[in-house]
C-alpha cells in the first residue's frame, strides 16, 4: 500500500474549533479575530496579557547544510511540537509563513509533511490571511512614491541614479529581474533601470519579521533607505512621506495568525522573510506570544545553523530580549552523503541510485558539515540536539555512523520517524531536547553591538562559515564606511550567501577551510535594523524551473485543489 500524499493526510485530519487550540495556549475568544473556520488573526494585545503567565522552553530548529531538496526542518519543527504532547507537556510551533514563489515553483507547498503537518495546508501554503499580499502592498507603496518623488522634483533632491528600493511580487519571474520604468511620454515617469524582487525578500518583510509592536513598525518604517541624494545623504521612507501609509497597509499583517497541526499543536505562523538574503526567521511579536503559551516554544530557522540559526542568535534575540534554551540540528542520510563530495543532487530531478545505496563510509566522509554545525551552535552557548530525520531509503548502519559523530561531538542525539508516525515518531527527539532546554543557560552573541562592521563580518566569516578572512571588494570597502559615517555601525550584520554550503562558494561541500570570503557590496536595511554583504551572485528574484509546481496545481472536478505538496 503506497503512503498517502500530504494533502490527503491534511484533508483527513480531524481539526479542533481554533477557540479550543487559543484556550490551550492561554488565548481567550477575545484575543481572536478569525478568518473562516481554521485560521485567526491574534491581536497584539495578548503580549501583555499573557505576560505574567510562566515562560516556555525556547527551543530552535536548525539544520546542517542542506541539499536542494531540504532536509525536513519544518516536518521537524512540527514533528517535535507534537511530540511533547505524548510526554505529557504542551507545546506552541512557530514558523515563517511559505512564499507562493516557492510553492509554485519547485518545492510545491512548505507546511510540513506526512503526519508531522500544519493544517489546513492549502490555507497555510496559499494566501493564508493576506500577510505576504500587505506586504507586497506595502513595498510597492513606497516604490511609486519613490518614482512619484522623482518625477515631481519634489525635495530631497532623490538622485536617480542612487536609488536602491526596487518592486517586489511573490511569485518566481525571472523575466522582472531587471527592467526599465518610465517609458512612454513625459507624463509617464522618469526612464530609470530598476526591477522586482521576490516578496520574501523585501525589507518591509524583514521589518514585519522584527517589529516588536505596531509604535515600532511604524519607526521601523520611516528608517527604510531608499536611496541617496544628490550629495550622497541617505534618503529615508519617511523623508518622502511613504511610511505612515506603509504601516496602515501593514497594520493588521502584524498580526500573528494561529492555527494547528495534524495533532492539534497550537502553530502561531508569521512572516516569511529570505533566509539567504535576509534573517530566515518567524516573527518577533509571534515568539513574544508563544513563549507564554506552554511549556515550550518550538521555533525554526531558514537553511542551515551557518544561516538561519546564526541569525536567529544574533539579530533576532537581539531585538526580541528572548533567549533560547536548546538548539536542534536536522541531519539527513543524504544530506551528508551529498556532503561527501561524492554525489550530486539536482533539485526536481530523482536522488541518484548510488546515493540510495547502503554506504555509511559516505556519511563518514560528509561528517565535517555535521560537526561544524554543532560547533555554530555551541558558539552562542546553546545545547545541541541533533535530529536525525529518517528516510525509508536509509540504513541503520548510517543511522548509527550519525549517532556515532554526534555523541563524539558531545551532543544528544535522536532519531526521528515523525513523517510517517507524527509526534510519536519524535518521542525520542523531544526527550533529547526536554534534557538540552534544561541545563543552565550560556547564551551569547557572537559579537558586540559596538564592534565596527568589518569585525561582525570578519567574526560570522571566520568563527561560523570557517573562512581564513574576508576580502572586500572596492566598492564594498567604501560602503562600509559610509555606513558607519550615517550611523549605521552599530547594527548587526546578515551576510547574503549560498545557502548550499558553509562558505560562500555553493560548490565546496563539507565544512571547507583555507577559502576566503568575498564581499562584493554592502546594503543597509536600516528598517530592518541589519547591515547586508552580499558575497557572490545572490538571487533576489528566482526564476521557474523547467518543470515547475505550477504544471501540477490545479482544481479537480469537485472544486478541490490538487498537487500541493
Amino acid at each position: 500500500m503506497s503512503f498517502p500524499n500530504d494533502l490527503d493526510i491534511a484533508r483527513s485530519a480531524a481539526l479542533k474549533p481554533l477557540d479550543e487550540v487559543g484556550a490551550s495556549i492561554g488565548l481567550g475568544p477575545h484575543l481572536l479575530e478569525p478568518y473562516g473556520e481554521h485560521v485567526a488573526k491574534i491581536k497584539l494585545g495578548a503580549i501583555d496579557e499573557l505576560a505574567d503567565r510562566p515562560r516556555a522552553k525556547y527551543v530552535l530548529v536548525s539544520a546542517i547544510t542542506p541539499t536542494p531538496l531540504g532536509e525536513g526542518k519544518t516536518t521537524t519543527t512540527v514533528g517535535l511540537g507534537q511530540a511533547f504532547r505524548h510526554l505529557g507537556k504542551t507545546a506552541t510551533v512557530a514558523i515563517r509563513q511559505p512564499s507562493m514563489g516557492p510553492t509554485f515553483g519547485i518545492k510545491g507547498g512548505a507546511a510540513g509533511g506526512g503526519y508531522s503537518q500544519v493544517v489546513p495546508m492549502e490555507i497555510l501554503n496559499l494566501h493564508l490571511t493576506g500577510d505576504m499580499h500587505a506586504v507586497t502592498a506595502a513595498h510597492n507603496l513606497l516604490s511609486a512614491m519613490v518614482d512619484n518623488h522623482l518625477f515631481q522634483g519634489q525635495a530631497p533632491a532623490l538622485d536617480p541614479h542612487r536609488v536602491a528600493w526596487r518592486r517586489v511580487m511573490d511569485v518566481n519571474d525571472r523575466a522582472l529581474r531587471n527592467i526599465v520604468v518610465g517609458l512612454g511620454t513625459r507624463l509617464d515617469g522618469r526612464p530609470r533601470e530598476t526591477g522586482f524582487d521576490i516578496t520574501a525578500a523585501s525589507e518591509v518583510m524583514a521589518v514585519l519579521a522584527l517589529a516588536t509592536s505596531l509604535q515600532d513598525l511604524r519607526a521601523r518604517m520611516g528608517r527604510i533607505v531608499i536611496g541617496a541624494d544628490t550629495d550622497g545623504s541617505p534618503v529615508t521612507a519617511e523623508d518622502i512621506g511613504a511610511a505612515g501609509a506603509m504601516t496602515v497597509i501593514m497594520k493588521e499583517a502584524l498580526k500573528p495568525n494561529l492555527m494547528q497541526t495534524l495533532e492539534q499543536t497550537p502553530v502561531l505562523v508569521h512572516a516569511g522573510p529570505f533566509g539567504n538574503i535576509a534573517h530566515g526567521n518567524s516573527s518577533v511579536v509571534a515568539d513574544r506570544i508563544g513563549i507564554h503559551g506552554g511549556d515550550y516554544l518550538v521555533t525554526e530557522a531558514g537553511f542551515g545553523a551557518d544561516m538561519g540559526a546564526e541569525r536567529f542568535f544574533n539579530i533576532k534575540c537581539r531585538t526580541s530580549g528572548l533567549t533560547p534554551d536548546a538548539g536542534v540540528l536536522v541531519a539527513t542520510v543524504r544530506a551528508l552523503k551529498a556532503h561527501s563530495g561524492r554525489h550530486k543532487i539536482i533539485a526536481g530531478k530523482p536522488l541518484p541510485d548510488d546515493l540510495l545505496a547502503e554506504n555509511p563510509d559516505d556519511v563518514q566522509a560528509g561528517a565535517a558539515n555535521l560537526r561544524k554545525q554543532i560547533e555554530n551552535i555551541r558558539l552562542h552557548g546553546v545545547s545541541p540536539v541533533v535530529a536525525i530525520n529518517s528516510f525509508p531509503t536509509d540504513h541503520d548502519s548510517e543511522h548509527a555512523t550519525i549517532r556515532e559523530i554526534a555523541e563524539e561531538m558531545g551532543a544528544r542525539v535522536a532519531v526521528c520517524n515523525h513523517f510517517a508516525e507524527g509526534g510519536a515518531g519524535a518521542v525520542e527527539l523531544a526527550e533529547a531536547v526536554a534534557e538540552a532546554a534544561e541545563e543552565p543557560s550560556e547564551f551569547r552573541f557572537l559579537y558586540p553591538s559596538e564592534a565596527s562592521l568589518r569585525e561582525k563580518i570578519e567574526a560570522v566569516a571566520t568563527k561560523v562559515y570557517g573562512a581564513d578572512g574576508v576580502d572586500y571588494a572596492p566598492a564594498a570597502a567604501r560602503q562600509i564606511d559610509d555606513h558607519e559615517a550615517n550611523g549605521f555601525g552599530d547594527l548587526p550584520v546578515c551576510i547574503a550567501k549560498t545557502h548550499l554550503s558553509i562558505s560562500s562558494d555553493p560548490t565546496l561541500t563539507g565544512a571547507p577551510t583555507g577559502w576566503r570570503m568575498p564581499v562584493r557590496e554592502v546594503r543597509a536595511s536600516v528598517g530592518a535594523g541589519f547591515i547586508y554583504p552580499i558575497c557572490g551572485d545572490m538571487r533576489t528574484m528566482p526564476g521557474l524551473s523547467s518543470t515547475p509546481a505550477a504544471q501540477r496545481i490545479d482544481i479537480d472536478e469537485h472544486g478541490e485543489i490538487v498537487g500541493l505538496s
